[in-house]
């Protein structure tokens, strides 16, 4: 068969979660060797559809079929399978010649359906997959090990790998150290030791600096060009254009438009609107920073690492202010700081609550105790809890002790400030999370920030795997949270567009430094020409 023939097939795909239908006759087709580009808003499926189709057992359809066309080893005992382009060929595994086959992946037997589900393998923008207290090297192994790779030909595979994802200078290093796109290439380089016929990425880069982001989709294109078939999400639109040919467009579970990646992705930019921030409430400092540094000792990179260096800030009440910065800038060290999860190696930071200032390195009930309860952050791998609804994660299992009604009522409310449908709400609260889309989950995250009503709230990458519709819900929400709240947010994000939309003023940081402060659209001016020096 030639690489361009049909190699997967979705007809009348139909999928019901409670008494909603997610997707709703789905039809479209995959060709052997290209990028395949699912997009659509929070909430129109996208995840859902990639989960079914890499065979994930809590996403089986109510009706519909996908059809993989493929070259399978006719010998009961092997049944290994490749791309169709393979038909003819010798099976790898045990040399015997290699047959065309259609497998309906949910309507196969169980061995059929075991074959074919463990040669399709799945990327998400989530980097729990990966051990992170072991080294990139034994990570990978553990995933080789998974197959049964021999472990006399481990190492060589492993160093292929990681010169596939340009990781090889870090292949030693212990995996929670890594920058958040380093990581996410040890993820990447976990799929494809897996081998697969299929690679489905969902928002791989979503919440990466764009020179992060642009090396793992560097990385993604080659794979594509060496004849991967890859099924992508993104609410990036430029990487969907520049890793997927084709494409489809959801929208509520039904595809709306269907053709070339560059003709169908308009469809989902929706209009920037344009919000009037308003003035700070308050010119009084909410949180002073001084002269702090905090230094890692990290053996693998020789020493001490210094994530943040002499830096001296005040943030004021009320004020929206943004952190910018690449992956490894300190950002997020700073906002732990800020937040008390982690103390200065040197220097101070000082919160104040009522007339009363808090030192973030004291610890106990009567230092960092006495602000941590108004204090809230979004972390960039935020966590929902799995086997709770949504309504006990934005309650219950946060501590918010309210009569069940009022709870829901509550967490209706909120829901509808991050941009939830007013209809689908009641569906949304009783929803387990992993029922729910990427995007819909990063804003409930967003929204269990916002019930306990903080006056800080830390906000780290918080437009990560928002699609750009989505992301006015959430600017709205911000603006009007500080408005009637009074709330102070700290927000560390590479958006740039959204920084100058949404903050008051903002730092520019570059290896633990602060480089500049000012007016949001003055530091991301600076940021993207510092970007265009480091990316030349």
């Amino acid at each position: 068969m030639s690489k361009n023939n049909d190699f997967i097939r979705v007809e009348g795909l139909h999928i019901q979660m409670g008494d909603s239908p997610v997707l709703d006759d789905i039809n479209f087709t995959i060709r052997e060797g290209e990028g395949f580009g699912i997009l659509g808003k929070s909430g129109s499926g996208k995840s859902v559809l990639m989960h079914a189709m890499r065979g994930t057992k809590e996403y089986k359809p109510e009706k519909g079929s996908i059809i993989y066309n493929v070259a399978i080893c006719p010998h009961s005992e092997c049944g290994w399978i490749e791309p169709p382009s393979r038909v003819g060929e010798a099976c790898p595994k045990c040399g015997r010649i290699l047959e065309y086959k259609e497998i309906d992946l949910w309507g196969c037997d169980k061995q059929l359906y075991h074959n074919l589900h463990n040669r399709l393998s799945m990327m998400t923008q989530r980097t729990f997959a990966i051990y992170g207290e072991s080294p990139v090297i034994r990570n990978i192994e553990e995933a080789l090990k998974d197959i049964n790779y021999p472990k006399e030909k481990r190492v060589l595979k492993i160093m292929q790998l990681l010169k596939r994802v340009e990781l090889v200078h870090r292949s030693l290093h212990i995996a929670r150290d890594l920058s958040g796109g380093e990581k996410q290439r040890v993820v990447l380089a976990r799929a494809l030791a897996l081998d697969p016929i299929t690679l489905y990425a969902d928002e791989p880069t979503g919440t990466l600096d764009p020179i992060t982001a642009d090396t793992v989709h560097r990385v993604l294109r080659q794979e594509i060009e060496n004849g991967m078939t890859m099924v992508v999400t993104s609410h990036w639109l430029h990487a969907l254009e520049e890793l997927t040919d084709h494409g489809i467009v959801l929208q509520d579970g039904k595809i709306i438009a269907a053709g070339r990646t560059t003709d169908i992705s308009g469809m989902l930019m929706g209009d920037q609107e344009e919000f009037e921030r308003g003035a700070v409430v308050s010119e009084l400092p909410k949180v002073k920073i001084e002269n702090c540094s905090k230094s890692f000792y990290v053996a693998d990179r020789g020493g001490m690492v210094h994530a943040v260096s002499n830096l001296n800030l005040t943030i004021n009440e009320g004020e929206i202010f943004g952190i910018v910065g690449v992956s490894g800038a300190g950002k997020t060290t700073l906002g732990k700081m800020i937040a008390g999860l982690q103390t200065t190696s040197s220097g101070r930071i000082l919160v104040r609550i009522g007339d009363d200032w808090i030192d973030m390195n004291i610890p106990g009930e009567y230092g960092r105790g006495r602000a941590t309860p108004y204090i809230s952050i979004l972390h960039q791998e935020y966590g929902l809890y799995p086997h709770s609804t949504v309504v006990k994660n934005l309650t219950d299992s946060i501590g918010i002790k309210l009569p069940a009604e009022i709870a829901r009522m509550k967490a209706g409310e909120i829901l509808k400030m991050v941009g939830f449908d007013e209809n689908k709400i009641d569906s949304i609260l009783d929803a387990m999370p992993d029922e729910l889309g990427v995007g819909e989950q990063h804003r409930i995250a967003l929204a269990r920030g916002l019930m306990t009503e903080p006056e800080i709230l830390i906000l780290d990458e918080p437009t990560g795997t928002i699609d750009p519709i989505t992301l006015n819900d959430v600017i709205k929400a911000i603006l009007r949270s500080r408005k009637e709240l009074n709330q102070t947010y700290i927000i560390m994000s590479h958006d740039t567009d959204f920084v100058k939309r949404v903050c008051d003023r903002a730092i520019l940081m570059s290896g633990g430094k602060l480089i500049e402060i000012g007016p949001p659209e003055k530091i991301v001016d600076l940021f993207k020409e510092r970007e265009q020096v480091m990316g030349a």
